[in-house]
């Protein structure tokens, strides 16, 4: 089984941790998000991969090589990010009978891909709290007979996820028309396949839309739960490292850290003296943990410094972020609302409880800056000692 991954997009929604890296190779616990799906599509039976790129392309091409955990690799250019169908049309000349189609920016769990491969032609779904955001699929005797994008009153909870397994005929079916939001939609082409085919709905388990940072927080949450505690790194014999910890070769623990896992302790990255880190958390290569700093459930990605006396919860820093002595950041806001976070101008859910800030590369605070709930700092961005940021930098 051929899989292609869609992995060319810019991550608009993502940013500003997209602004120099391509969504699909954000980090997910110890490797970049499009890496999970390549390996669950493996695992699940795909015996080569074709990777759908553009922005960010040679990225993606570094991490992935011409052969990925034994498996060939080819790679189609999409040039203008034009919709999904366009995605497909670009690896079409790769395609040779049937072949699944997954997106680089979704988590999935192999046994339901290898179900979804076993079934085609298929389309994988979930279950829906609201499915009019989505895709919504009417089956009946086990098979799709009609998919209806974003209904008012929708039919079914079932909802498409996305995920597919295509008959060969379907690379003849591409030219669709433009959407209304001006895309070529892969939904249209499987418009198609339903009327030719018997389509079958596969049920997806622990499927995560990776679109906007919380859900990014989410996947590194989800994708820290596998872990099984490692030690490769120098840990000082006066640390405590608690449950599945992971401390990489070159990475450094000092005296008097405190590690309760699920945690990663990426390579050449420094913990401590002093430091406690807890609740799902990725200290990201080269990256530093200063003196009396507490972290939790958070990304930092690498080289990214907090400094002593600094506490940094529910978050996600880029690359070379700096955080000088004391920056504090809030997580929970005082009406305990969901936490909302700013989303190509709009401000948006999280949907979360608790959610600390986002920042984009190369940021920096000043010693005492405090960093309220769902505020953003742009890549490059800084702030002056004792600063409290309430809004958007």
């Amino acid at each position: 089984m051929q899989a292609a991954i869609l992995a060319a997009g810019k991550g608009t929604r993502m940013r500003p941790l997209s602004d120099e890296t391509a969504k699909p190779m954000l980090p997910v616990a110890d490797r970049p998000l499009v890496a999970h799906v390549a390996d669950a599509a493996i695992r699940a039976g795909a015996d080569e991969l074709v990777l759908v790129v553009g922005y960010g392309a040679e990225q993606v091409r570094e991490y992935f090589g011409a052969e990925y955990a034994g498996v060939p690799v080819t790679y189609a250019e999409q040039s203008d990010q034009t919709g999904t169908a366009d995605a497909v049309r670009a690896a079409s000349p790769n395609l040779d009978g049937e072949f699944a189609v997954l997106n680089g920016d979704n988590l999935y769990d192999p046994e339901s891909l290898e179900t979804l491969f076993e079934s085609g032609p298929a389309v994988g779904a979930f279950r829906a709290d609201d499915p009019s955001n989505y895709g919504v699929l009417s089956t009946e005797g086990g098979v799709v007979t009609d998919i209806v994008e974003k209904p008012a009153d929708p039919p079914t909870d079932l909802a498409n996820a996305g995920a597919y397994v295509f008959p060969e005929a379907t690379t003849d079916w591409l030219g669709v028309s433009r959407s209304e939001r001006g895309e070529y939609e892969l939904t249209d082409v499987l418009d198609r396949v339903v009327a030719e085919y018997d389509v079958t709905p596969v049920e997806l388990g622990d499927w995560l839309d990776v679109g906007r940072p919380w859900e990014l927080l989410e996947a590194n949450e989800r994708r820290l739960g596998d872990v099984s505690r490692r030690i490769e790194g120098e840990v000082s014999d006066a640390a405590t490292l608690d449950g599945p910890v992971v401390v990489e070769e070159g990475a450094t623990v000092k005296a008097g850290v405190v590690v309760e896992g699920p945690a990663i302790v990426r390579r050449g990255a420094t913990v401590g003296p002093n430091a406690y880190v807890r609740g799902r958390t990725v200290v990201g290569p080269d990256a530093k943990v200063g003196h009396s700093v507490e972290v939790k459930n958070s990304v930092l990605r690498e080289g990214a410094t907090v400094g002593h006396l600094a506490y940094v919860g529910d978050s996600i820093l880029g690359r070379n972020v700096n955080f000088g002595a004391g920056t504090t950041v809030a997580n929970l806001r005082h009406d305990d609302e969901a936490v909302k976070l700013t989303v190509k101008g709009d401000r948006v859910s999280t949907d979360r409880r608790k959610f600390g800030t986002v920042v984009g590369d190369d940021a920096k605070t000043g010693i005492d800056t405090s960093i309220q709930p769902g505020v953003r700092l742009s890549s490059g961005a800084t702030t002056p000692p004792g600063a409290v940021v309430d809004r958007d930098r």
